[in-house]
């Protein structure tokens, strides 16, 4: 009640809730981190707001959690531990520029991959994405914490597809990162065609490398600037199935070189179909389905688009000849459309929990020539805990333009039963340690993971608690997630 009373002096009492089933609901997570459910939750609805609740948290000293994306929330980095604040900034839902002739569009946090598709289409332009993210989500969280997008050869380095961005420090200072740093406002910068791509600065140092990963540990990003790309006029799908994943290691390593395609991932059969049915047809799609499958897929563009799928599909077809793979064109049924409608659309329900109702992701950073001994790792802790690998759904996506890959195990479970939720905590336990321990980098380190990653690195930890102390000097923003 003391928090509510505060807060309402600062912002409207309509924008903070003390209802305890909607304060509940910001501790709920797919991933098992336990949280303290915080006094009150905030709705601002401008950066002024923003800035003078955390400059109010500051003084006091009591945590403020900043949530942008909606249920369900699936890693518990939104999740607080302490209590305090839980701020929501679904409010703030602002597609503040689209800029086709840049490929550029300025969103705020609570801008959503629904909302901001259907802008970008009518621009002609398209954000390279994650795999069909939830409804619900954040473009803007999602960017911020580096999750891979379909699209590997304009994933140049971990930061794409972010920009620049403006945050709200746990001190209550306002910082804009990159070229949005200055001269001038930004509106002053937008007279000067200046369009807030340039990411690195001010000075020497790219500050939004500081705050990517950080899970709102730092402060509250109010915007950011996201690269686009021209939306094809013409695009293909090819799908290539195999027994065994061995079978797409050289042959994907060959394409992503020579920059073949864009879309590019690989699925497991449970996966695939999770990604196309819902309810009891995933299971009859899945023994329809081989057990693996690449997607590949071509897009042509303004300038000779049929000429540029023809020579790109001739090519892949002639190198998948001689890896011995198959391309075609639909399988089981699953034709080009089917599988742009999904892939373009966020998925609702979220795909992760179709198979059961209950899904907790294992995942990390390797290179596609490991992936298999991962996954032989995956199986055999499977089995030792009596975990059915049909329930286990994986997802390979090369990221870096290939230089690397992201490894992801989705556990599916039923939430219902507590038997199996028991065993899936185990699991995930054990089967984390162990892929750690061989070589997976857990570049995003949520909940348990953050001890095990930083206890490994004495001299990162260090220096990830300095920049704490720099930019949060009193540990207000999400305490606890990082080191």
């Amino acid at each position: 009640m003391y928090l509510k009373e505060e807060l309402s002096k600062i912002i409207n009492e309509r924008q903070v809730v003390d209802d305890y089933m909607v304060l509940k609901e910001t501790v709920n997570n797919q991933s098992f981190v336990k949280g303290g459910i915080p006094s009150c939750l905030v709705r601002p609805q401008n950066v002024g707001e923003i800035q003078k609740i955390i400059q109010w948290a500051n003084e006091k000293k009591i945590p403020v959690t900043p949530i942008s994306s909606g249920e369900p929330h699936l890693r518990g980095d939104s999740a607080p531990l302490f209590g305090g604040i839980a701020m929501d900034l679904k409010n703030l839902n602002k597609i503040i520029t689209v800029d086709r002739r840049y490929r550029v569009t300025m969103v705020e946090p609570g801008v959503t991959f629904y909302q901001l598709n259907k802008e970008l289409y009518e621009a002609g332009l398209r954000l390279p994405m994650p795999l069909s993210p939830r409804k619900s989500k954040s473009v803007l969280g999602s960017a911020l914490e580096r999750e891979p997008i379909t699209i590997p050869k304009y994933h140049v380095d971990m930061s794409a597809p972010l920009l620049c961005l403006e945050v709200i420090f746990g001190t209550g200072d306002t910082f804009r990162t990159g070229e949005a740093s200055g001269p001038g406002t930004i509106e002053e910068q937008w007279k000067a065609d200046r369009k807030q791509k340039w990411d690195s600065g001010p000075g020497q140092i790219s500050y939004s490398r500081f705050i990517q990963g950080a899970q709102g540990s730092l402060g509250v990003v109010t915007w950011a600037t996201l690269r686009c790309e021209v939306l094809p006029t013409l695009r293909e799908f090819v799908f290539i199935p195999a027994e065994n994943i061995e079978e797409f290691i050289n042959f994907v390593y060959r394409i992503l070189r020579l920059k073949l395609g864009d879309e590019c991932f690989i699925l497991n059969g449970l996966n695939v179909a999770s990604l196309l049915q819902d309810g009891s047809d995933i299971h009859l799609l899945r023994e329809e389905l081989p057990p693996w499958l690449l997607v590949l897929g071509i897009s042509g563009y303004e300038i000779f688009p049929k000429e540029r799928i023809s020579y790109q599909k001739n090519e892949i077809l002639n190198i998948a000849c001689q890896f011995g793979l198959v391309p075609k064109h639909s399988i089981s049924g699953i034709g080009v459309q089917r599988l742009l409608r999904n892939l373009e659309e966020p998925s609702e329900p979220y795909w992760k929990l179709r198979p059961k109702g209950g899904c907790c992701d294992i995942f990390f950073l390797t290179t596609l020539d490991k992936v298999s001994k991962f996954i032989s790792l995956m199986y055999q802790i499977s089995n030792d805990y009596r975990y059915n690998i049909e329930d286990l759904g994986i997802y390979i996506q090369p990221v870096q333009q290939g230089r690397s890959c992201h490894c992801e195990f989705n556990l599916t479970y039923d939430p219902n039963d507590l038997k199996e939720v028991d065993k899936i905590k185990k699991l995930f336990s054990i089967a984390s340690k162990t892929m750690m321990k061989e070589g997976g980098f857990f570049s995003r380190p949520y909940g348990s993971w953050a001890q095990m990653a930083y206890n490994k690195d004495a001299g990162s930890r260090e220096a990830v608690r300095n920049l704490k102390k720099i930019f949060d000097p009193n540990n207000i923003m999400n305490p606890g997630k990082l080191c």
